[in-house]
């Protein structure tokens, strides 16, 4: 099979493509941050606690795709700052699971939209076949990009386009 290059303006187009749905998101997580007081990941936390009460620290970063001891410090913050509690389970004393304070409760209904964003609300909506090619055209676009770092494949997109440190997430 014979390679080309793509033409630059086809480069183009599809470099501003990814510059309009990178814009949209760090817009989008900057409204919630101004609308809630919070970051998109701790919102996106509090999110998951508030449809799954007394979810455990390793299922909410099953959830969210992100490594537990990362979830662990996230919700620790949340917890330290009254947002989360931690509550053992009455049938396992060794399970904790989270349910949300007051101060949860009144973040949540602030949120704007979905609090893990808009891109994985739109990757829901389109059919799986549309999904299915565009999985196979950004893997083909990630091999050859240069300096990939597959880790950011577990770091939520709001830590990504914060303008907070990610330790601050």
């Amino acid at each position: 099979m014979q390679t080309t290059t793509a033409s630059p303006q086809l480069a183009l187009e599809v470099l501003q493509q990814f510059r309009v749905i990178y814009g949209s998101m760090r817009q989008y997580f900057r409204e919630i941050e101004e609308q809630c007081g919070l970051p998109g990941t701790q919102m996106w936390i509090l999110q998951e606690i508030q449809r799954h009460p007394e979810l455990g620290v390793s299922g909410l970063a099953c959830r969210m795709g992100i490594h537990q001891s990362t979830c662990s410090q996230l919700v620790d913050k949340l917890v330290a700052r009254g947002y989360l509690i931690k509550k053992r389970q009455c049938e396992d004393q060794r399970r904790v699971g989270l349910c949300l304070a007051d101060d949860g409760l009144k973040a949540i209904a602030t949120l704007p939209g979905p609090a893990e964003g808009i891109l994985p609300e739109a990757l829901w909506a389109i059919p799986d076949v549309v999904l299915k090619t565009l999985n196979i055209n950004l893997s083909e676009l990630i091999r050859h990009l240069p300096g990939k770092n597959a880790s950011f494949a577990n770091t939520p997109l709001s830590a990504m386009v914060s303008f907070r440190s990610p330790d601050a997430a």
